[in-house]
């Protein structure tokens, strides 16, 4: 039981990109590690990332994380890193060429969906997506109306019993 408790306290989630489930389907997800400097993990340990406009490119065999912003360390001085640069993703060669041929074919995306933390590790999920329509949005946002309309109504019948 202890044991399962230290696992759920060290996957503790740094930041998540709650737009891209907002502007995409999410098809699958990916686990990957991210090369970043000392000052970056301290930031990310902070909670200063924003995946909000960040994709991921594959290019010459790697893959990149880009637009995704980490705030510059508080106390880090001229060692400090710029906030928006690019950072590689650490995957399988395997995994790099299966989503790269996906992307390929299908006209798919890939997303990062969250950061956190893995043990001591920092890691990256991202997701294979395709880009929603406006009436699939305005779908999605009326079957989150009705699902909360219909469970303030069960809350309001059992208050009354």
């Amino acid at each position: 039981m202890a044991k399962e408790k230290k696992t759920a306290e060290k996957d503790r989630v740094i930041a998540t990109n709650r737009e891209a489930y907002h502007n995409y389907f999410i098809l699958e997800t990916f686990e990957a590690g991210i090369q970043l400097t000392g000052t970056e993990v301290k930031s990310a340990r902070a909670g200063k990332v924003t995946l909000k406009d960040g994709y991921v490119r594959v290019a010459d065999g790697e893959a990149w994380l880009l637009n995704v912003h980490i705030s510059q360390y508080t106390h880090g001085n001229r060692q400090n890193h710029e906030p928006d640069r690019d950072r590689r993703l650490l995957l399988h060669k395997k995994e790099i060429e299966r989503l790269f041929s996906k992307i390929r074919e299908k006209g798919l995306t890939l997303v990062p969906t969250r950061f956190y933390f893995k043990g001591n590790l920092i890691k990256c999920e991202i997701g294979l997506a395709r880009g929603k329509k406006l009436y699939d949005k305005r779908e999605s946002e009326a079957k989150r109306d009705q699902d909360r309309e219909a469970r303030a109504a069960l809350k309001d019948r059992n208050a009354r019993y």
